[in-house]
């Protein structure tokens, strides 16, 4: 990893996953058909990255690599998919990763043909560029003049070997040899700019759309027009022919109208009308099948088949988004899988985790359903504004309306259904106004409790109202006459319809009674809130200020229990985690930020290049979802801490958030680092704090068998004695001990060996025994604790009973062992080990304690200390151990 990612820190929660509902852009999609798998695929561009779908069942195949700038041109042979960003071409190979780059265009590439072992780019100043797609290397390079021929279409006419035809915005074309480079043939042309050539299914015939709207099929080998459309919808912008055997001639408009035209009757079949919201960016007959492929700007892929009479395609299958960014965004069920979406076209939507064949798309808001079918929604006036809020619930959507949703401007809320996928039964409207539009009162919140039977609807003018959602009767509202003096900002109810909340422009926060409607609380804000979100499982009530703060009301105690400060921006929106430890906040100043609330700290924040306008989290945990300004799609960040140990620290007030890309865009050096797996390495001192007990960190073997050893050994005595080995050991030998040392070589000195005892060794002291003694003088008994530790209970044992005088000790040396003992009681260290020392120390030596004052004296110090110790540590066991079982018994 360089040393730029390692200092980069990004986010340590969350990590970008994948986009949703994103599927296509104004750029004309490309078929492919791959001969193994005898199947069509569909390439479309969206944005930086371009996707693959298979016809079949319009699932998404693959997902390329993102490149630094949005695509600009897409074309596609049988083995590479090729895409220009400004002037660059590359070559992606298994619709993923770039494979080859050509290089050497001065202006932006816009036009894109593969020709067999070569790919041609044109570029906005008229410069074809014909490359070796293998060796990247420039084959040939023409220059027109943008005056008199600049190039806006291009193709290779059927069976012309090494031809290229060339059509100009000033209506002329021009056949070129690219392989002799010259010019073959120049065509007159009409009056007005070629914007398609497409090659009809008929040799040296060519199909030419012009920005009159006028298309001509037009014979290249006698320069001579067979037939002439016009069509009144603006500029062609696709061509396509019906290759099964109906002579049937496709064009697309920059008003989303398809028109179908017969080639043999020569008069027009059928109109395809609003096919897509937008212009018609591509449209394409699958070869030999009656199946029509177009998409548009508007976000959508379509599928038509024609197997009707008269002429007329019908939907067959569609991938549809928003065409204009989604505002709010919330998760639907328990599950996760669903995120419901309310967008700036006015729709509401469904888009599934899970696969793109959940996708439901619940339609756009009509104040008349049935007159709204009769005649088209686009030319409606009875159609609905965006949703600026919703609430959904799942617990009754099988038995009716599931969703509410507030539109702009409009005081009546809609009813939705999402097992049938569109506008539901009723319109809430209250009668108080007697539908006085004048009065500009319009729906500002609303929340749906947790059984799934009412409804609670705030208002502009401070009401708020309840329904019932079965009937869609009005069942009251809250407070006399308005609960709030001025605007309500957000409206929620408790899991367990007890209390409702609400929160108002004139900077109070209300509690009432969900059944009887009467005010339990006001609490006075300071300043007017922006928006609210409640956990119904906490009963944690979050509440963004116009400040840019955030309080966090606790709906048991009916307490400000926690407040933030940090963003610098309007909050747009808020989301919990489902266990309610998180608040994550969204803000216009291009931050998410996550607080956590047991700690009251900060804990991740991060920036992203589009501010987000909506957040959710999913009922699980595994997702968060974003929707963000300027954007149609809706963004997942993995949750990191459900699949790896993630360590949070709290955040300074200062803290500047770094960058992060969103899900499914380019980032430099992507994939050369994971940036947010450092974890914090604790190191934890020996003694947290001196007021403390610490015990050691031996093993319980260590010192618990040393008042047993006596048993130990006699059980474990051997049967027989060892047998030398004949020849030399395999393993070098070793001293017995803890720690591994190995045995000194005797065979040098066996034959010098005495075999008079020297009993001037036996009376050697031991390291121990002279550690000790040095303690004694400096009263630091740290080394001869430490030499212990490391003993065995044998070893321990034998030296503590090579401390008596008998076995060539002192009672000066008893003395200090004592001392040592009552220095580790002083400093409440290894406080089991002290306890072990002491008992093995008295079981040896208590006959000769008592004979000596000095023993006696020091043990009865000793003795004090340790009595000192047990009895503040026997008191908190005892305060720990009543509670525990007044827990257990009490009654909760």
């Amino acid at each position: 990893a360089t040393t730029q990612n390692m200092g980069k820190k990004g986010s340590v929660i969350f990590s970008g996953f994948r986009k949703l509902g994103l599927y296509s852009n104004h750029l004309s999609h490309v078929v492919r058909y791959h001969k193994k798998h005898r199947e069509f695929y569909i390439v479309t561009a969206v944005g930086n990255c371009f996707h693959t779908y298979n016809v079949k069942k319009l699932g998404i195949v693959a997902v390329s690599n993102a490149l630094p700038e949005d695509i600009s041109c897409l074309a596609a042979d049988r083995m590479l998919v090729y895409v220009a960003i400004g002037g660059k071409v590359s070559a992606f190979a298994r619709n993923k990763e770039v494979v080859h780059m050509y290089t050497g265009h001065g202006a932006d590439v816009h036009l894109l043909l593969p020709f067999g072992d070569h790919i041609i780019s044109v570029d906005r100043d008229s410069t074809v560029i014909v490359w070796d797609v293998e060796s990247e290397e420039e084959y040939l390079q023409i220059t027109f003049d943008k005056v008199s021929f600049e190039v806006s279409a291009v193709m290779h006419p059927s069976t012309y070997l090494n031809k290229i035809l060339f059509g100009s915005s000033q209506g002329g074309l021009q056949l070129w040899n690219v392989k002799s480079n010259k010019l073959l043939y120049t065509f007159t042309g009409w009056p007005s700019g070629v914007t398609v050539l497409q090659q009809t299914p008929a040799v040296d015939v060519v199909g030419v759309g012009l920005s009159s709207g006028q298309i001509i099929i037009h014979n290249i080998k006698f320069d001579e027009s067979l037939m002439k459309f016009q069509q009144d919808w603006g500029p062609v912008t696709s061509l396509s022919f019906r290759t099964d055997g109906h002579p049937v001639m496709a064009a697309g408009s920059p008003i989303g109208h398809i028109g179908l035209w017969d080639l043999e009757e020569k008069k027009l079949v059928c109109q395809m009308r609003d096919a897509h919201n937008t212009a018609i960016a591509g449209l394409t007959f699958l070869h030999g099948e009656p199946l029509l492929i177009t998409n548009g700007a508007d976000n959508g892929i379509r599928v038509w088949i024609f197997d009707t009479a008269g002429g007329g395609g019908r939907l067959l299958r569609s991938r549809l988004g928003h065409s204009a960014p989604p505002t709010k965004v919330r998760h639907h069920g328990l599950n996760g899988h669903h995120i419901l979406s309310a967008g700036q076209d006015g729709t509401l939507q469904s888009f599934s985790t899970v696969h793109e064949r959940f996708n439901r798309s619940l339609g756009h808001g009509s104040i008349n359903k049935k007159k709204s079918k009769k005649k088209s929604l686009r030319y409606d006036k009875l159609k609905l504004p965006a949703i600026t809020t919703f609430a959904s619930e799942s617990a009754r959507q099988s038995d009716w309306d599931s969703i509410v949703a507030c539109h702009r401007g409009y005081l009546m809320t809609t009813t939705w259904n999402y097992q049938k996928g569109g506008m539901g039964a009723h319109k809430l409207e209250p009668k108080r106004f007697n539908k006085n539009r004048a009065l500009s009162v319009h729906a500002t919140a609303v929340d749906i409790t947790s059984c799934g039977n009412f409804v609670v609807i705030g208002l502009s003018s401070g009401h708020i109202d309840v329904y019932n959602m079965q009937s869609g009767m009005h069942r009251g509202q809250y407070g006399e006459d308005e609960a709030h003096s001025g605007a309500v900002r957000g409206v929620s109810v408790d899991g367990l319809n007890q209390l409702t909340v609400s929160a108002g422009a004139d900077k109070l926060v209300n509690i009432w009674k969900f059944k009887s409607r009467k005010l339990v609380l006001s609490i006075d804000l300071g300043t007017s809130p922006a928006t609210t979100h409640l956990h119904r499982d906490s009963g944690m009530f979050a509440i963004a200020l116009d400040d840019f703060t955030l309080n966090v009301l606790d709906m048991e105690t009916k307490r400000i229990v926690r407040k933030f400060s940090g963003h610098r921006g309007q909050v747009n929106d808020m989301a919990f985690s489902p266990d309610g430890r998180w608040l994550i906040t969204a803000a216009m100043d291009c931050t998410i930020r996550t607080w956590d609330l047991p700690s009251g700290c900060l804990v991740d924040c991060f920036l992203v290049d589009f501010a987000a306008v909506s957040l959710t989290m999913s009922p699980t945990g595994d997702f968060l979802a974003s929707s963000h300004v300027d954007n149609l799609g809706i963004y997942l960040w993995s949750n990191n801490t459900l699949c790896s140990m993630v360590s949070l620290r709290p955040l300074p007030a200062d803290y500047e958030p770094t960058g992060i890309m969103l899900p499914g865009t380019y980032e430099e050096g992507e994939g050369d680092a994971d940036l947010n797996t450092e974890m914090i390495e604790y190191e934890s001192p020996e003694q947290l704090d001196e007021q403390l007990v610490t015990l050691s960190l031996l093993a319980d073997s260590r010192w618990k068998n040393l008042l047993h050893l006596d048993i130990i050994k006699k059980r474990n005595k051997p049967m027989e004695p060892p047998k030398v080995p004949k020849a030399a050991p395999f393993f070098m030998p070793t001293i017995p001990g803890l720690i591994p040392q190995f045995a000194p070589s005797e065979g040098s000195n066996q034959g010098e060996q005495s075999k008079i005892v020297n009993f001037g060794v036996l009376a050697q002291k031991s390291h121990f025994y002279q550690q000790l003694e040095s303690a004694m003088l400096s009263n630091k008994y740290n080394d001869p604790v430490g030499l212990l530790k490391e003993m065995g209970p044998s070893g321990i044992d034998a030296e503590l009973r090579g401390l008596a005088p008998d076995m060539g000790g002192d009672v000066s040396v008893l003395q200090g062992f004592l001392k040592m003992v009552a220095s580790m009681l002083d400093s409440k260290r290894d406080f089991d080990l002290a306890q072990a020392y002491l008992a093995l120390f008295l079981k040896l030596h208590l006959r000769l304690i008592s004979q000596e004052p000095g023993l006696m004296e020091e043990a009865s110090k000793v003795s004090e200390k340790l009595e000192e110790t047990w009895t503040s540590m026997q008191t908190l066991f005892n305060q720990s151990l009543c509670l525990l079982s007044y827990t257990k018994s009490a009654l909760l």
